[in-house]
């Protein structure tokens, strides 16, 4: 008989241990828990169980939730800790609402860290939000500096009704929130302001209390810039990122707290219940329940103890399953979304020429309708396309697993013999192509749309390169590919030439040169070398078009023409950007966002890989008129006439007239799906 005992690992007692009496105590104090609102575990970097890290993650929560529960800091719930050492050093912090008393605070962090260890297990970078505290950690130092993504937006569904004299009061009273708490010593601040006669607009700004009165600023204006993406004419909206929030509403949502006169001491008020607190009993029955909850305690550490050593003693432990790789997992997920065929038959009327509303690259695009009602695109690809089973998984994956408000969002998908299809949310407005570069239908477009589509457009690629599970580079960022819903967001689609990128990898080659010509960037069509400032460049060309209205192909009018990049860099140098706007709304543009706009653009397509900035950059240089923009560099010309281009063409190799095809080519290099 074998006599050998199971071990458990100390890392994983005390985590266990640590857990258990945070539970008891917690149920014990009689505390609501608090309103969980999002969370992010980064897949970037992962920790192996019972390693150093661990061990130090556990004395991490261990320490910042008994720093919580002291009563020293009642009067500023905050605090920040650093456990190890090299590369197993772990930081963290929390913040909780200023408003909120020390048992709330204390309550929310206690949860917190019980819930992020459950949610993000393995996981060197995390955050949590709930409506008390946000509680954070990392394996690199994040304190007194501004971080902003992830970004989790909210709002509230109900419209206003004047919209107008709404977004006035709104836009007066974040800003005065917003500087109001960067200068408050907790950085947080409340303000209501009157809205009607009979309703008040109430607003809360916050930063982690680390930062500088400058960064706060600097946070908040951040925040107060993804209010109209996600919140206009809406009568509540809220935006989180780790360093900072910001919130609205029509009702009051915060402790409104006022001064009043000491009481005397002859007259005592009697005990208020508040949120998350409890009534103190007399003396006598206190102490009888400390005694009990001691007994209780012990008695339940010991149920665990006798538990753990007949887990060891008895159970044999099972052998776990070999994970299943990345691609088969998100395979595997996606077939919750299968449709089957003869519903999308159904849908699109036997895929009937009067349903069709597009083509694409690799298939057509139907419209449908589904027996619920609800409005579909069917995109049918084509069977001699050259996107195959390859390309159908690496659309599939990827774009299931994608869920931003500025990305096309997929329904479903069928696969019935050779048919390959994929179902996403009808967009009304189609691509930004048709309503850009369209006569008629460009009026559309005034300035104040046309910058709402640049940042959502923006903030669509930061979530793909910094954001969502996977880092994803796009490599086809062109206007046609930018869907407009009802009210005109953005939403980027057709990721059928996406490539995912590993955990430290910044760079990729490729002998395949996928993509639309004239908004790839030079190094990925001379060399096949792309990264996420290839999707940079592309973006920086898709801005010029927007605020232009013309197509960076239609330059090429002549042997000689220049093109758009190169027509834009000889305007910035004679100081006359403003000429560059589409006439149609040069009228009522915004001289200030037009030329902060094309310095933007400047800086994406300049054509050093390392001077182009990440678009967290540029999100942040798009809502904050705080930060200083460099000067740009001269852009890159690595076609500047379709004479240059013939003659390249006849002197170069062959692989040299693949690259400079004017084409958008449909051919994708297989995508090793690892998490990013």
């Amino acid at each position: 008989m074998d006599s050998r005992i199971c071990t458990i690992p100390r890392s994983q007692i005390v985590l266990l241990f640590f857990t258990v009496v945070l539970s008891f105590l917690f149920r014990f104090c009689n505390c609501t828990d608090p309103t969980y609102l999002y969370n992010e575990c980064s897949n970037t970097t992962l920790y192996a169980s019972n390693s150093t890290y661990q061990s130090n993650l556990n004395t991490l929560f261990y320490s910042l939730s008994s720093n919580a529960n002291t009563t020293s800091n009642s009067n500023n719930p905050y605090n920040n800790a650093t456990v190890g050492q090299s590369s197993n050093t772990v930081y963290g912090l929390y913040f909780c609402r200023g408003d909120l008393s020390s048992d709330v605070c204390s309550n929310c962090v206690s949860f917190a860290v019980r819930d992020i260890a459950q949610r993000c297990s393995n996981r060197k970078i995390a955050y949590i939000w709930y409506d008390e505290c946000m509680f954070r950690y990392s394996n690199s130092s994040f304190f007194s500096t501004v971080t902003i993504s992830p970004i989790y937006l909210m709002w509230n569904p109900q419209n206003v009704s004047d919209s107008t004299t709404f977004n006035q009061i709104l836009g007066d009273t974040v800003n005065q929130v917003a500087t109001s708490a960067a200068s408050d010593s907790k950085r947080f601040a409340t303000l209501e302001a009157n809205y009607t006669q009979f309703q008040s607009l109430y607003s809360l700004a916050q930063c982690s209390p680390d930062l500088s009165a400058n960064d706060c600023n600097t946070c908040l204006i951040t925040t107060i810039g993804y209010l109209p993406s996600c919140c206009s004419n809406k009568q509540g909206g809220r935006v989180l990122i780790p360093s900072c929030n910001i919130r609205y509403e029509v009702y009051s949502f915060y402790q409104i707290t006022a001064s009043a006169p000491s009481p005397s001491p002859t007259a005592l008020a009697p005990p208020t219940r508040n949120n998350g607190t409890t009534i103190p009993e007399k003396q006598g029955t206190s102490s009888s329940g400390k005694i009990i909850a001691i007994v209780v305690l012990v008695a339940v550490v010991g149920v665990i103890i006798f538990s753990v050593f007949l887990y060891c003693t008895v159970i044999r432990k099972k052998k776990h399953d070999p994970p299943m790789e990345n691609g088969g997992n998100a395979i595997k997920s996606a077939e919750s979304l299968r449709f089957d065929f003869n519903t999308v038959l159904l849908a699109t009327n036997n895929f009937a020429d009067d349903n069709k509303i597009g083509e694409g690259g690799f298939g057509v695009v139907f419209k449908g309708k589904l027996l619920t009602g609800q409005e579909i695109a069917v995109k049918r690809l084509s069977r001699n396309s050259g996107q195959g089973a390859e390309e159908f998984k690496n659309e599939v994956v990827l774009v299931a697993m994608l869920q931003h408000r500025n990305l096309a969002r997929l329904l479903g998908f069928c696969l019935e013999g050779e048919e390959k299809i994929l179902i996403y949310e009808f967009v009304h407005n189609k691509s930004l192509d048709c309503f850009l570069f369209d006569p008629e239908q460009s009026v559309e477009l005034d300035w104040q749309r046309r910058y709402k589509i640049i940042g959502g457009i923006a903030r669509g690629l930061l979530y793909l390169h910094e954001d969502s599970r996977l880092r994803i580079i796009h490599r086809d960022l062109k206007a046609s590919n930018v869907l407009l819903d009802g009210e005109m967001n953005p939403k980027i689609s057709d990721f059928g030439m996406a490539r995912i990128f590993g955990v430290d990898q910044t760079q990729a080659n490729t002998n395949r040169i996928v993509g639309t010509y004239g908004y790839m960037s030079p190094e990925y069509a001379m060399h096949g070398q792309f990264s996420v400032k290839s999707d940079v460049f592309s973006f920086g060309v898709l801005v010029l078009e927007i605020i232009s209205g013309k197509k960076n192909s239609s330059f090429y009018q002549t042997d000689f023409a220049e093109d758009l990049i190169s027509h834009v860099w000889r305007h910035w140098n004679a100081g006359t950007c403003f000429e560059l706007v589409d006439p149609i709304t040069r009228e009522n543009s915004s001289r200030s966002e037009v030329i902060r706009s094309i310095h933007i653009a400047l800086l994406c397509v300049q054509e050093d890989v390392a001077d182009r900035p990440t678009m967290a950059s540029v999100v942040l240089m798009l809502s904050s008129y705080s930060i200083t923009l460099q000067l740009p560099s001269q852009p890159a010309f690595f076609v500047q006439s379709r004479m240059e281009g013939k003659e390249m063409q006849e002197n170069g190799s062959d692989q040299s007239k693949s690259r400079l095809m004017p084409l958008s080519l449909n051919e994708v290099s297989i995508t090793e799906l690892e998490p990013r």
